[in-house]
């Protein structure tokens, strides 16, 4: 357990469960944390910070992306494997409006110092569809779909075909980008060569 100073005099706690592995916790770092949880104690509030919640991720983007306090831009959902990879769905409010560019920013900078406060973890900024093939096929980016398919609406199961080169990408090492893919989209992803889509459709 990590105890945390987040005001003057007002200290939080980030128990091992809510810290990241491999990240460095020094005395005296400068660190930007996500409260989580606050009760009331007899000595005051016990304040439960985190670094490895989801929010955190949907925070640091508020500091960095002003067109979510002015409403243009929203997060629809985000999956995160703390330390690694998280991807993020986003849409805007306003016809015409790119709701991805706002996330990346100018030549990156935006995500990049999300990516940077989070100890350069990957991150992937993808269209929200309320259209659930297609939000999958976003959802796998980095790659590239040919075409994704429903094929069981009452258990969101999606088909999903890459080329047979970009199945690896598709799939992620260990199936991470699959996984963070369905998680982001509650979906159930299968994922497939382009080879066999007139096989499978």
């Amino acid at each position: 357990m990590i105890h945390v100073l987040i005001g003057k005099n007002l200290e939080a706690v980030m128990p091992s469960p809510e810290q990241v592995a491999g990240e460095d916790y020094t005395h005296g770092k400068r660190i930007r944390v996500v409260i989580t949880d606050v009760k009331k104690g007899m000595k005051g509030p016990s304040i439960t910070v985190s670094r490895h919640h989801p929010d955190l991720v949907r925070r640091l983007f508020e500091l960095e992306v002003p067109e979510i306090g002015q409403g243009l831009v929203k997060v629809a959902a985000i999956s995160r494997h703390q330390g690694h990879r998280t991807k993020i769905a986003v849409f805007s409010t306003e016809p015409g409006f790119n709701a991805k560019g706002a996330f990346i920013g100018e030549l990156g900078a935006r995500v990049r110092n999300v990516s940077k406060e989070l100890g350069d973890e990957k991150i992937d900024i993808v269209d929200y569809s309320p259209d659930i093939a297609e939000f999958v096929a976003h959802a796998l980016s980095p790659a590239k779909v040919t075409k994704a398919v429903l094929v069981d609406a009452s258990i969101n199961a999606v088909r999903a075909f890459v080329p047979e080169y970009q199945l690896s990408l598709a799939i992620g090492k260990d199936g991470q980008n699959a996984r963070l893919a369905a998680m982001l989209t509650r979906a159930k992803i299968d994922v497939k060569s382009d080879a066999l889509m007139d096989e499978l459709l």
